[in-house]
């Protein structure tokens, strides 16, 4: 039987991509974003369920559900790939910043995973991929709050995957590095700055120097969705899948030393 993928965010970027690549498969897929008037290429094809999904409003994930079973009869894999990035300095962000990352980022994915797992306890089975980053295996300056919505993503996602197999229910994580999609012009756009903070004008300096010399191993969002593919139809139970060189060079770092080596390197990198 035709299987059937909901998709959050997939007005643009990764999520976009992921809905064209599963389409093409011939998956039914269930294209959920937030302002979906906008979208035009999933709309005219027949195996696309084009919904309204906002993260914090449960009303509209419950709607987007009931409509994909609806419309396909069955879901069998959720992407939680719904997010954007709050960057810079932590002085400069406010408390309402910071919220609105976690709530976003963390708490939404949990709300539509919760609306879901009835759905797949019922049925026996079902898998959960969840988009992370790199950002949440390793600590990197300037995305501190970006960073910790995904680590928190990723403990979550390792602990809740052990209560989740005795339900044969199967949760991923994929893990990009640098992406080359509209996420970065969201998190420039809500680029946290604050004129007085003048004390960190050369860590700044000196931080963005480096990290656009780590630029080389950046990815496509079609390498991710393809990654997002092969962990939906690989038939195991791995749970990260690394995209992309810098992240891999990144948590090859981590894992490579100790806990105390590794913290050495890391502000040597930042000249600190």
């Amino acid at each position: 039987m035709t299987k059937t993928i909901l998709i959050t965010g997939a007005s643009k970027g990764i999520g976009n991509t992921t809905a064209h690549l599963f389409a093409a498969k011939g998956w039914n897929v269930i294209a959920a974003m937030r302002n979906p008037k906008e979208e035009t290429g999933l709309t005219s094809l027949e195996n696309v369920l084009v919904t309204q999904l906002e993260l914090r409003d449960v009303e509209s994930i419950a709607n987007t559900i009931s409509q994909g079973i609806a419309r396909f009869g069955k879901i069998d894999v959720l992407v939680n790939n719904a997010a954007y990035g709050q960057y810079g300095l932590f002085e400069a962000q406010t408390p309402q910043q910071i919220a609105e990352q976690f709530e976003v980022n963390f708490f939404g994915t949990l709300q539509v995973t919760r609306a879901i797992l009835p759905h797949f306890r019922e049925h026996k089975g079902g898998m959960i991929i969840n988009i992370s980053s790199g950002g949440g295996r390793v600590g990197i300056p300037m995305i501190s709050s970006y960073g910790a919505s995904k680590f928190a993503l990723e403990g979550w996602t390792e602990s809740v995957s052990y209560e989740l197999a005795s339900q044969n229910i199967i949760i991923k994580l994929i893990e990009p590095g640098g992406v080359e999609t509209p996420f970065h012009v969201t998190a420039a756009n809500n680029f946290a700055n604050d004129p007085t903070l003048s004390s960190y004008d050369a860590f700044t300096t000196a931080f963005t120097k480096q990290f656009e010399s780590m630029h080389g191993g950046i990815a496509t969002a079609q390498q991710v969705a393809d990654e997002i593919y092969t962990a939906a139809t690989d038939g195991t139970n791995q749970l990260r899948y690394l995209v992309g060189n810098d992240v891999k060079g990144w948590v090859d770092l981590r894992t490579s030393h100790s806990d105390a080596d590794y913290i050495a390197k890391m502000r040597a990198l930042f000249n600190f």
